[in-house]
């Protein structure tokens, strides 16, 4: 007569079975290779040096059209101007690389306005000149920095804020902005599209 063995006997023989294949399945980690593994955190800083230069100045330079050209278009027909000659993602307003020449004014509050032969009456050029500069121009003018490469809307718009830091730092700590005043300037920069009687241009270079 063959003995039974008991049911406990049998689930415990089961767990310590399970036990030894997890202990043989587990990967152990150090703290470096989990830190390795991790995805990695965003670095606003890094991303403005590594892009701004070597790929956002020429990009901006490289699709920008006369200004008077384009605030001509886009009298004549906004939408068509619009995907002729601006970026956007989505349905947001486009955005336009341009370039110009005119007569700087005095600097106010940021701001230092240029007198644009052959655009519209009533138009104000302005150039952002800071210290603070506003809004994500370069970003999106850029035409090759899309929402999708970013983790989330934070990181996108940190990537737009440190593309500025570094114009900032690259063109315009340098810039005597009172020795232009009443000079002849030109310039090449991007804007947002929010009214054609305002541009207010993110400069990448101005001469």
């Amino acid at each position: 007569m063959t003995a039974r063995v008991p049911a406990r006997w049998i689930a415990g023989a089961a767990v310590a079975a399970l036990v030894v294949l997890m202990a043989v399945d587990t990967e152990y980690r150090t703290a470096e290779t989990a830190a390795a593994a991790a995805p990695a955190t965003f670095d606003p800083a890094a991303f403005g040096a590594r892009n701004y230069e070597a790929k956002v100045v020429p990009a901006i330079k490289q699709s920008a059209v006369d200004l008077p050209v384009l605030l001509k278009a886009l009298a004549e027909d906004k939408e068509a101007a619009g995907r002729k000659y601006g970026k956007r993602q989505g349905t947001g307003p486009y955005t336009f690389a341009v370039k110009g020449r005119g007569e700087a004014g005095q600097a106010r509050s940021g701001l230092l306005p240029v007198t644009v032969e052959g655009v519209p009456a009533g138009t104000r050029v302005s150039l952002q000149i800071g210290p603070a500069i506003n809004g994500t121009a370069l970003r999106d003018a850029a035409g090759f920095i899309t929402f999708g490469q970013f983790t989330n809307q934070v990181e996108y718009a940190d990537a737009a804020t440190a593309l500025n830091d570094e114009l900032r730092a690259k063109l315009l700590k340098s810039l005597d902005v009172p020795a232009l005043d009443g000079k002849e300037i030109s310039f090449t920069g991007a804007f947002t599209l929010l009214t054609p009687q305002t541009v207010t241009i993110t400069p990448v270079e101005i001469s």
